[in-house]
């Protein structure tokens, strides 16, 4: 008989549970010895080869278990690697930003420093332009005065030295 285990246990189980009772003893009954030896004997040969194939099958059950849980921890081991990695470019990333914003910062007060620095140059040079050029006016204002009072002053000169030509030609010529 080529019967799995479970099925000889369920023939023998049943063999049991249809016997005949014995008159006054519930707890006993008849069964057919030689048939229930049978499958007992078959349940003994096939036993090996079922506790060598649950043995079999507990082992690869441990090594899938062992090998789910070393890929488990890999897993982990390279998912806490990967979070550093990012919290690290994080962090980098950060520094980053606030070194440019910091530069931009610096870059913008330069800027506005160096803008108040040229308009003050360029007040105090326009300042000194026009100081000069109030001197300078100041100074041809004055040659100007200078020059049409002297200019008068030989004219007058000119003319009274024609007039008095013009007398002593008069008078020479009565």
């Amino acid at each position: 008989m080529e019967n799995d285990v479970q099925q000889l246990i369920d023939l023998l189980y049943d063999m049991i549970d249809n016997a005949k009772g014995v008159p006054l003893g519930n707890d006993k009954c008849i069964i057919e010895r030689n048939r229930a030896l049978d499958y007992l004997d078959e349940i003994r040969a096939q036993m090996p080869a079922e506790v060598e194939e649950a043995k079999k099958l507990m082992a690869a059950r441990a090594e899938y278990v062992a090998n789910a849980k070393k890929e488990a921890e890999n897993l982990r081991q390279r998912a806490q690697s990967d979070a550093k990695h990012i919290v690290s470019e994080s962090e980098t990333l950060h520094t980053a930003r606030q070194q440019a914003n910091d530069m931009m910062r610096k870059a913008e007060e330069r800027s506005r420093e160096m803008y108040r620095v040229a308009n003050e140059y360029t007040e105090d040079a326009l300042k000194r332009t026009e100081d000069a050029l109030q001197a300078a006016l100041e100074e041809v204002r004055t040659s100007h005065r200078q020059f049409t009072e002297l200019s008068r002053t030989r004219m007058q000169e000119a003319l009274r030295g024609k007039s008095a030509q013009n007398q002593a030609a008069d008078e020479d010529e009565h």
